[in-house]
């Protein structure tokens, strides 16, 4: 299961908005190689959902991730940090052994 805090579905509605993003519109959550550790975070509005994809909703938001991913990624929480290292949405990931001081890379 993926979770979104409540500052994150704020932030992404505020998003979808200023996008003008349709109805059907979700957001889009992976994993791809890269980064300092190894692993890095993929995240995107999408509107068109695969084959295998895994849907969860939480207040309200439509998260899909890919099966692949979802093996790094479970359990994961979605939050909003507008703090002094930046601002956006951040990973709270219990699987990730280590991650980057940007917080955009893991490894497990």
């Amino acid at each position: 299961m993926i979770t979104v805090s409540a500052t994150a579905k704020d932030y992404i509605a505020q998003l979808m908005n200023d996008q003008h993003a349709a109805p059907e519109t979700f957001v889009r959550v992976g994993v791809k190689s890269g980064g300092c550790s190894g692993l890095e975070y993929k995240l995107d509005f999408d509107t068109v959902q695969k084959e295998g994809d895994q849907v969860f909703e939480d207040k309200g938001v439509k998260v899909v991730v890919d099966m692949k991913s979802l093996l790094y990624l479970y359990g994961t929480e979605l939050d909003y940090s507008g703090g002094l290292n930046g601002k956006g949405l951040t990973f709270n990931n219990p699987n990730a052994s280590r991650t980057c001081s940007c917080g955009e890379s893991f490894s497990v």
